[in-house]
């Protein structure tokens, strides 16, 4: 090989290192605008709650150490002037060495004793009466276990989340009230009638909430796939607006050290023995205690206890 040769390829390692530089530099100055957005959404999310651990803990779960624990999801229908109901309770059991979750969707029609209003109502009125604790308590009354972290989500905001993530595709298992049976795509506004509509569903409630679930999942999906990367400012503002937990972000990194084989195994549990009634021209629906018995202990026993 020439001298003339060698040398022009000796200049063209220069530009070929530099312009893999500046892809390096431009990837993780994209990355920590990320990652800098992310800890700045999760402290907008973080909300302590006045009680430091559950009544019923006698000390505190630690996440670095492996101890299984509880979360209680609410999606709240808030409104103008008012506080708003629970439109969605549902509870989950995390056990790392079990490597499950377990979840509980409760019926908001549930007639149960609102603690710390000293009366029976529906479970969902809990939040109107004393919002995220008085809810917390209650659940905990109900399943007998500790209730140890909270996320609400708004669900009017909900759409917004759905939205940023350029919507989610369900598989609907019925027509009803303009949309098709079988895998549809919905956008936020979409996803929210999707979810809310149980009157036309034979199943009623519990058919609610196998929608709920379709849609979380759904956005699960569609987050954690690349094309969010793009859209990642426009998920994280939607989460910040309408998203609250008592989850700290070292404890939510010690989730995703510890219990990342436990998150992706969810195994749900179905109410399905209970009853209605009609109490006083307001309808209620009764669990069945020996379903409910067996509820409390399955849960119990996921958690050690």
């Amino acid at each position: 090989m020439r001298r003339s040769q060698q040398k022009a390829k000796k200049k063209k390692w220069p530009w070929i290192v530099g312009i893999l530089g500046l892809i390096a530099i431009g990837v993780g100055v994209y990355l920590f605008s990320i990652y800098s957005s992310f800890t700045s959404t999760l402290d907008e999310m973080y909300e302590p709650l006045d009680r430091p651990i559950s009544d019923m803990r006698i000390e505190e779960v630690k996440l670095e150490e492996r101890d299984p624990f509880s979360v209680l999801l609410l999606g709240v229908d808030e409104r103008e002037g008012d506080r708003g109901r629970s439109d969605t309770m549902v509870v989950l059991t995390v056990n790392p060495e079990e490597e499950t979750t377990k979840m509980l969707s409760i019926p908001r029609d549930t007639y149960t004793e609102i603690i710390g209003q000293g009366m029976m109502d529906k479970i969902n009125h809990a939040y109107a009466f004393g919002g995220i604790e008085m809810s917390m308590a209650t659940v905990e009354n109900l399943l007998d276990i500790p209730i140890d972290y909270v996320v609400q989500v708004n669900m009017e905001g909900f759409k917004d989340i759905v939205d940023a993530v350029d919507g989610v595709t369900v598989n609907s298992p019925m027509a009803f009230d303009g949309f098709e049976a079988g895998e549809i795509h919905l956008d936020g506004d979409e996803a929210l009638d999707y979810v809310r509509m149980r009157k036309e569903d034979p199943r009623g409630d519990f058919g609610r909430q196998d929608r709920q679930k379709q849609v979380i999942q759904g956005i699960m999906r569609e987050g954690a796939s690349l094309n969010s990367l793009v859209n990642y400012g426009d998920i994280f503002d939607a989460l910040g607006s309408n998203v609250r937990t008592n989850m700290e972000f070292s404890e939510m990194r010690d989730v995703q050290k510890n219990y990342s084989g436990a998150v992706g195994q969810v195994d749900q549990i179905i109410v399905e023995d209970g009853y209605g009634e009609t109490i006083d021209g307001i309808w209620y629906y009764m669990m069945d205690p020996n379903e409910l018995n067996a509820i409390q202990t399955t849960l119990k026993g996921h958690l050690n206890m």
